[in-house]
């Protein structure tokens, strides 16, 4: 297995960061034809997804839910404040696997991957490993 750390800024409190770039740029360099990669986030406030990266719209949409679904404030006990971070992070989920053939992604035609930012702005890394 090959493992690099990949590095996100992340530039607003709540936002959708499109990794699909920075994840084939990891493929494309160690030139893997087929196999297995894995996308961990090794933080608690933000996740990773795979949704729609045509249309904008679509991830405005779902701050908007995911905001309602776990409100900013809403009696949190935990102390820092960010409780509706964790809330989210562990809806939206911490890895995720997506099979390459042929040196790519085999994601669906409007499908890009997306750190999912909660707690920002901040700096990010994320876990990209591969397997044969």
């Amino acid at each position: 297995m090959i493992s690099e750390l990949i590095k996100v800024q992340t530039g607003s409190h709540s936002e959708f960061n499109d990794i699909t770039g920075k994840i084939e740029s990891f493929i494309n360099k160690h030139s893997f034809k087929e196999g297995l990669c894995h996308i961990y986030i090794p933080h608690t406030t933000c996740g990773v997804t795979i949704n729609e990266n045509a249309d904008p719209d679509v991830k405005k949409d779902m701050l908007m839910e995911l905001g309602k679904l776990v409100p900013l404030s809403d009696g949190y006990r935990h102390m820092e404040g960010n409780s509706a971070a964790h809330i989210k992070s562990s809806l939206m989920g911490f890895s995720l696997s997506v099979p390459v053939l042929d040196g790519h992604l085999l994601l669906g035609t409007w499908q890009g991957i997306y750190l999912c930012e909660f707690d920002g702005p901040r700096n990010r890394t994320v876990r990209v490993s591969f397997r044969i």
